[in-house]
């Protein structure tokens, strides 16, 4: 019995003494390989719900067109994006930082239009989201139209 007291000790001592740097550099690397497949993921996450803003003002510049076009004589000239009430807050109403550029282009005719989501973001895979006044979507990439509007 007189033995089992400095072994308990020594076990206590082993047990606080913390970690060894092996201990340290193994959870180091565990954690850079767990951030090197997170963050792309995220980003693309990110991305993603930034188009799908984009898309929802394009949708509601779509409506606002629309009822333009039947409240007006000279079909959709003289329509103008500049505030038609959107609500959506992807293309920079939320701070500073500007997603997506909104555009509209109407033919001299009046009778047409195509809407423009111009990403100023890099490494978006769709580029430019448009959408016409005959529903036609449409993106400036490889990407699909169905991977890009989701």
């Amino acid at each position: 019995m007189h033995f089992s007291r400095p072994i308990r000790i020594r076990r206590l001592a082993r047990s606080l003494a913390g970690f060894t740097l092996i201990e340290l550099m193994i959870v180091v690397a565990i954690v850079a390989i767990l951030a090197s497949v997170a963050y792309p993921a995220y980003t693309s996450q990110v991305r993603k719900s930034r188009r799908a803003d984009a898309e929802t003002v394009l949708l509601q510049a779509e409506q606002y067109m629309q009822r333009y076009y039947a409240t007006s004589s000279s079909g959709y000239t003289g329509a103008d994006l500049a505030n038609p009430g959107l609500t959506a807050s992807p293309v920079g109403a939320t701070g500073s930082q500007k997603y997506y550029d909104i555009s509209v282009e109407i033919p001299d005719d009046g009778q047409s239009y195509t809407l423009s989501a111009t990403p100023t973001q890099t490494g978006d895979p769709c580029g430019t989201l448009t959408l016409t006044s005959t529903g036609a979507k449409g993106q400036a990439s490889g990407a699909t139209t169905s991977q890009c509007w989701q």
